[in-house]
């Protein structure tokens, strides 16, 4: 008969141990093992990306992928140590055995298959970005992502509240989970890719390339006095007073909503939908982390289809400004703005660093596959010109402005419940509404775009402040790059920096500026973010 051993208890201490070994006789079946467990050093940070592992469940057994586990292995649960489980895993080694009664083993193994090491991992996530969005953050309830819009790769990405991945590990006590799984602010839930909600005013960069290409938006201006009548109902403007004369310009970076009323009134919302779709709304963005939720871009077709209802054209009024049934994740608000700011290039969204991953990663999951979505040069520059002007003084984010950086961006404030609902408790602080931003530099073919929400965060301007401060960090960080970094061979893991710097004369003074080289030690392998047991790969 095949025997399957029965774990006791987990942890024990010197003591357990040293009391087992003096019994051992008198107990037999009775042994210890030494068990290799995942270290994560730096607990929360950076935990919803990189995940947990834990034992493989009976209904992982059951999946495609996991056939080859036995009850017992240590398996990829959540985030990157899921979705890469085959790579950081490796495979299981066997030994077949003649056993006795007692389930000891006697002579020989009738035969051996070594198992093999999982293989590391690289991350596209640059750490001091990371450090940077994750301190940013705090512990406000939200997401934070940073992206290279030329290629893609995640630069940073964090979601609030965190967890302890440590405490997966082996098995979760109860009382760690029930309060995990019952905390209102959702901190087992990867903000960046799960949490959808409305864009609010974000949304308004996709009514303006809309608007544009269907040449609506080009010759609209309308008067607002603090809002608009459609269809029998009055739409508020947020600015009470109202913004005036006001044209696309003026609309973008002051955040008319009368002007996106009436644009979103002129397009209808199949047309809306057909922008938004095409820029990546309502589907997966592709980002290869498990369980992305695909949010809702709806249309007539949509609701008819969901709801067996007609579609109605005051509902239209409201996505035009991103309330309504749109809902849309960090993620794909991030990939939909990128597009925008890259002239209509549009990048799948990815973690891993492809040039490390097996062929058959590469070929399902199409991380350096990139689209085109058709946008006028001309409305591509007026709207990026309008989105830089939202940080300065006339426009919605003037304390998130940084002096030196072209930065372009969009705020946006998501109401959480209707106007008459949030009328009856104006008190109560769990109505308060959601704050984005998106945003990026510089307004030219930009390096970097950054996604912040901020929940409960009330206005947009508060999130902008949360995103400028990785845009900050990554301008500093580039602006420190050394003037040349070279690897030589026989330098023994040493690496020259090209450098300049200044030594006074003999009278101590008329500094001279000099140049030179000089060689400094690098380390083989960097921090790692998790820590990897035996059989298991490591994540860098």
């Amino acid at each position: 008969p095949q025997y399957q051993p029965i774990y006791l208890k987990e942890d024990i201490t010197p003591d357990e141990e040293a009391f087992i070994e003096a019994h051992r006789t008198e107990l037999p079946e009775l042994d210890t093992i030494m068990a290799y467990r995942r270290l994560y050093p730096l607990k929360g940070f950076m935990a919803h990306l990189i995940g947990y592992v834990g034992e493989v469940s009976e209904d992982m057994l059951n999946q495609p992928g996991f056939e080859l586990y036995t009850p017992g292995d240590v398996v990829g649960k959540s985030g990157v140590e899921l979705q890469y489980n085959q790579i950081l895993m490796g495979k299981n080694g066997s030994r077949r055995v003649v056993v006795d009664s007692h389930g000891r083993e006697v002579g020989k193994p009738l035969e051996e298959k070594p198992a093999e090491a999982g293989k590391d991992l690289k991350l596209t996530v640059d750490v001091d970005l990371q450090i940077a969005a994750e301190e940013a953050i705090g512990d406000k309830n939200g997401a934070l992502v940073a992206m290279d819009p030329h290629t893609g790769e995640i630069l940073a990405m964090v979601s609030r509240p965190t967890f302890d991945p440590n405490d997966f590990a082996i098995r979760i006590k109860r009382g760690n989970w029930n309060k995990l799984v019952t905390d209102p602010d959702k901190p087992l839930l990867n903000k960046a890719i799960q949490a959808q909600l409305a864009p609010g005013s974000t949304f308004k960069i996709l009514m303006a390339t809309a608007g544009w290409q269907e040449n609506i938006a080009q010759t609209l201006n309308v008067h607002c006095n603090g809002g608009a009548e459609f269809y029998g109902r009055r739409f508020g403007c947020w600015v009470k007073s109202g913004h005036g004369e006001v044209d696309l310009t003026k609309a973008i970076y002051q955040s008319c909503d009368v002007f996106f009323y009436t644009l979103a009134n002129k397009l209808g919302i199949d047309r809306i939908s057909k922008y938004a779709t095409a820029f990546g709304l309502g589907q997966k963005t592709g980002i290869d982390l498990p369980q992305e939720a695909s949010g809702v871009m709806p249309s007539e077709e949509w609701k008819l289809r969901n709801f067996r209802q007609k579609w109605f054209a005051g509902e239209t009024i409201s996505v035009g400004i991103g309330q309504g049934a749109v809902v849309v994740t960090p993620v794909q608000l991030i990939r939909a703005i990128s597009a925008i700011s890259m002239d209509g290039r549009m990048v799948v969204p990815h973690v891993a660093d492809p040039t490390g991953l097996p062929s058959n990663y590469l070929e399902v999951n199409h991380y350096t596959e990139v689209k085109s979505v058709p946008v006028d040069e001309n409305g591509w520059n007026l709207i990026t010109d309008a989105m830089s002007r939202v940080l300065l003084p006339e426009g919605t984010a003037p304390s998130a402005h940084i002096p030196g950086i072209d930065i372009a961006g969009k705020t946006g404030s998501a109401q959480v419940v209707s106007l008459a609902t949030r009328a009856k408790h104006q008190n109560n602080e769990d109505l308060a509404q959601n704050g984005w931003f998106v945003g990026f530099t510089p307004r030219r073919n930009p390096d970097i775009v950054v996604c912040a929400l901020f929940q409960g965060g009330e206005h947009g301007r508060l999130a902008a402040r949360l995103a400028t401060q990785v845009i900050k960090s990554y301008v500093d960080k580039q602006h420190r790059q050394p003037t040349k970094v070279v690897e030589k061979p026989g330098n023994n893991g040493k690496t020259e920096i090209g450098a300049l710097w200044t030594s006074p004369d003999e009278q101590g003074d008329n500094d001279k500026l000099q140049g030179g080289s000089f060689l400094i030690g690098r380390p083989k392998r960097p921090l790692p973010l998790a820590v990897a047991a035996p059989g298991l790969g490591g994540i860098n």
